[in-house]
């Protein structure tokens, strides 16, 4: 048996011993490559990485057509002498011996062809498809045809305000090391903190990372850009390839573009190109509860839950009379809904529950 220990991961794949073992489950090359295995620990994950290539490659190249093929063989042949080959018969008639030489470069050639063909924005549908196909637990599939925005609380407590003509897609709990939700279209996401479990959100060519924080994300489909606004905290934004999201998924920290409060991104999928710049008017944000900094001091609870109401369109049932001597100083920055809900409630001594699309506040005054 070869000594692989120094072989690339594609030099692995291309290996005929180790490319029957991996497609075709040989017995024979089972029990070697079981020892090989256990005499090399240290190579498992070189292993790894050439059996996903050598698959990954195998699909791309059950995917190309025959002529596509007959093409690159008789390029491939005249590069290694075989100068008399005929390209409209090669397909066919070619010899089984150059055959057996030539399969395993034209494996990995072809993988890398085919994956370069495709253009950026393929490549980051793929992913997306890819991470959506890995989650779990069961999903769940939010779409607002309405034409105002649509509150949706997730299973961690994070609130997200779904615009109109938007779609998201989330699983019922969050499992394993990190939140993960599908967006199309346009959503401002409140993110509950939990920097052991990192919340991304996959917007078709774009993604972003935080640890708990608030920031839009607007991602319509047929939209030539993607755009990310921070309203407060810190997130990571980067483009939907293998790389960057293998990179970011192999830290809790945030990292690639990392955007701070007032900044935004716009991300042009064709191209991968990640523009950075301030928000030209904080002041004149386009939701208003990307305009409302939910600092109060001294503030009459009715005027309180009026803000709300309107920065997250819920109805916010409470007894203005019992509660008329109750005022709220707090700062309710980035924190989902109901965890701003439950910081006024403790601060004034009331009590709330959710029922259908409303709050009910219950009270007994303050004095």
């Amino acid at each position: 048996m070869h000594n692989y220990r120094n072989f690339l991961p594609e030099e692995l794949a291309a290996d005929p011993s180790f490319r029957r073992w991996t497609l075709y489950n040989d017995p024979e090359e089972d029990t070697i490559w079981a020892e090989w295995l256990e005499l090399n620990p240290d190579k498992r994950e070189l292993v790894v990485k050439a059996r996903n290539f050598l698959i990954n490659a195998e699909a791309a190249f059950n995917q190309i057509t025959e002529d596509e093929i007959a093409n690159e063989i008789y390029r491939l042949s005249h590069s290694i002498g075989e100068n008399k080959a005929k390209k409209s018969s090669i397909w066919r008639l070619f010899r089984p011996n150059w055959y057996n030489m030539a399969a395993s470069i034209l494996l990995l050639m072809f993988a890398g062809w085919w994956f370069n063909k495709q253009t950026p924005s393929q490549q980051q549908s793929d992913q997306y498809k890819v991470i959506l196909s890995q989650i779990k637990e069961p999903l769940v599939k939010e779409e607002n045809v309405t034409d105002k925005a649509r509150l949706i609380i997730l299973a961690d407590g994070s609130s997200v305000l779904l615009q109109p003509k938007s779609r998201i897609t989330y699983p019922t709990n969050f499992e394993g090391n990190k939140r993960e939700v599908f967006l199309s279209g346009e959503a401002f996401f409140e993110v509950a903190k939990n920097p052991d479990k990192p919340f991304y959100v996959y917007a078709h060519s774009l993604a972003t990372k935080v640890l708990g924080t608030s920031f839009k994300v607007s991602a319509f489909e047929g939209d030539k850009e993607v755009k990310v606004v921070v309203k407060t905290g810190r997130v990571s934004v980067f483009p939907m390839t293998q790389e960057a999201i293998a990179t970011q998924q192999a830290d809790d920290k945030l990292g690639g573009m990392v955007l701070t409060p007032n900044q935004q991104i716009v991300f042009a999928p064709k191209e991968l190109r990640l523009t950075r710049s301030l928000v030209p008017d904080p002041k004149l944000l386009e939701l208003p509860i990307q305009s409302q900094s939910f600092e109060f001091k001294g503030t009459p609870i009715t005027d309180v839950f009026a803000t709300l109401e309107k920065s997250y369109g819920v109805k916010i049932i409470h007894d203005a009379d019992v509660m008329k001597n109750c005022f709220l100083t707090a700062s309710l920055s980035d924190e989902p809904l109901f965890e701003k809900i439950n910081l006024i409630c403790k601060t004034i001594g009331a009590q709330y529950e959710q029922l259908d699309a409303s709050i009910i506040i219950t009270s007994k005054g303050c004095y």
